[in-house]
């Protein structure tokens, strides 16, 4: 989720970005996707920061937020999903992150429920180590700030009582 360096085959938008003004922070469009099964939500082990988090990444250019929700979600583990919930829009920065690469970004990030997934669960070797289903109750550690933040966001909307 939020890669720097997210890929659709060419450059990624935020690649063109990051070539012309370095590290230097960005306002950021994005997506974050939760996945729910019960009282378990479904978390990445990222490749870049080796920190847990949610699944989503940035938005590329024509296209919209649900298909990068979409698209995110197939990219990073697999699955689909046949129906997504808008939950809520994020910006401010508390939503200020810094990449191990140095990359600074605020982002602005619409967060979904996937509903009704399916397909088989895989890894994707570009952005993750791992997938897992972890209780609401207990989420690994270390979590990514900037995911923490976003999920934490999501749960209130979905009001998922974590104490």
């Amino acid at each position: 989720m939020w890669s720097s360096a997210d890929t659709l085959g060419n450059r990624s938008y935020i690649e063109d970005l990051r070539a012309l003004v370095g590290t230097r922070q960005l306002i950021t469009v994005g997506v974050g996707v939760v996945v729910l099964r019960g009282q378990e939500v479904l978390l990445e082990l990222r490749r870049d920061s080796q920190q847990w988090g949610m699944l989503g990444g940035f938005k590329e250019l024509s296209e919209t937020l649900e298909d990068a929700a979409r698209r995110e979600l197939l990219e990073e583990t697999g699955l689909t999903a046949r129906t997504l919930r808008f939950l809520t829009l994020c910006s401010g920065p508390e939503y200020g992150y810094t990449y191990p690469n140095g990359d600074r970004i605020e982002q602005v990030a619409a967060l979904y429920q996937a509903v009704e997934v399916e397909g088989d669960m895989r890894t994707d070797p570009a952005e993750n180590l791992e997938l897992r289903y972890f209780s609401v109750y207990e989420l690994p550690s270390p979590m990514q700030p900037l995911s923490e933040r976003l999920l934490a966001r999501a749960f209130r909307v979905l009001d998922v009582e974590r104490s």
